[in-house]
């Protein structure tokens, strides 16, 4: 396991391919591997992708890789997309549009399924950026499934959270609304050569204006993704963005959350784990549940007398 880490900090590929597939089938090493590349974590600085399936998030993606690239920087992509009902992968495999940078080394790819996680990303999302991170990638971007509102949980992983959206995607007002929309630091308009496209930016500066944005106005780029337009002041846009939130220490307060996120959910993991080893090592669970079932008795008074059984209230409580 040692030999797994330390190979990923010296840039081994297979190493990384290796324990992000340990990470997403949950292997009972996972959480000792974590702990042990955590200390190498916290340099890279995360994009998030997100918007509406068919909006050319992939297609984006592809363009910015060439781009940052050019800047020399490391890249890693995680990829996220719908989990295949058959094997439990991710059905897109290694982001078709993107082989043209396979032989990069310095360029690593990796799709990964939603395996019925809500909000856009997989469960192991943020434990494969660490793997990445370790991995020594400067950047690392997130493409999100597609799924439409319930996507916000990139905020929650994301440095930089880029909405695409385009011209023909019906209403952009509708669109404007959606709660999507709360969550963008950057807002791309693909596919700017359809028509509407004017529109869609004006409508969305028009929205911008009404609301008092502190610091940062998102500002709204349209772009041409698959003839490669726009995309030098996106990532310009991307950088002035990294450094505002570097300078006012607003960077610095998204990562504290995310961390105390983090630990809140490992503390509840572990204690929710304790628990319920201790009530399956006491309880039949089987005859509660046929009661329950029977409505001889409820689940919420039910709950409560699990918890006195174990004594987790403690004593003469």
């Amino acid at each position: 396991m040692q030999q797994l880490v330390s190979d990923l900090v010296q840039g081994n590929r297979r190493a990384a391919a290796r324990l992000i597939s340990q990470i997403e089938n949950d292997d009972p090493e996972k959480r000792e591997l974590l702990k042990d590349l955590y200390p190498y974590t916290g340099n890279a600085y995360v994009i998030g992708v997100t918007g509406a399936p068919g909006s050319g998030k992939s297609s984006l993606v592809d363009c910015l890789l060439q781009k940052i690239r050019a800047d020399g920087l490391k890249v890693g992509v995680i990829g996220v997309d719908p989990t295949s009902p058959f094997s439990g992968g991710a059905i897109l495999g290694d982001r078709i549009r993107m082989q043209e940078h396979a032989l990069d080394q310095d360029i690593f790819i990796r799709s990964m399924g939603t395996r019925g996680s809500l909000g856009g990303l997989a469960r192991a999302t943020r434990e494969a950026v660490q793997v990445l991170d370790a991995f020594g990638k400067d950047i690392i971007l997130i493409e999100t499934v597609g799924v439409g509102q319930s996507e916000v949980d990139i905020v929650k992983t994301a440095d930089t959270t880029m909405v695409v959206l385009t011209p023909a995607a019906g209403d952009s007002v509708q669109t404007i609304k959606a709660g999507i929309m709360e969550i963008a630091d950057i807002f791309v308009v693909n596919k700017a050569d359809l028509p509407g496209s004017e529109k869609t930016v004006t409508e969305l500066n028009l929205m911008l204006d009404m609301k008092d944005m502190g610091e940062w106005r998102p500002p709204v780029h349209p772009v041409v993704s698959v003839r490669g337009e726009g995309i030098k002041e996106l990532w310009d846009a991307l950088l002035e963005h990294r450094r505002v939130m570097e300078e006012s220490g607003k960077l610095y307060e998204i990562r504290k959350e995310r961390v105390r996120r983090e630990l809140t959910e490992q503390v509840e993991y572990l204690v929710k784990d304790r628990i319920w080893n201790q009530v399956k090592a006491q309880i039949s669970l089987d005859s509660l549940l046929e009661n329950i079932v029977l409505r001889r008795k409820d689940p919420y008074s039910t709950a409560n007398e699990v918890l006195e059984e174990i004594n987790f209230f403690g004593e003469g409580q």
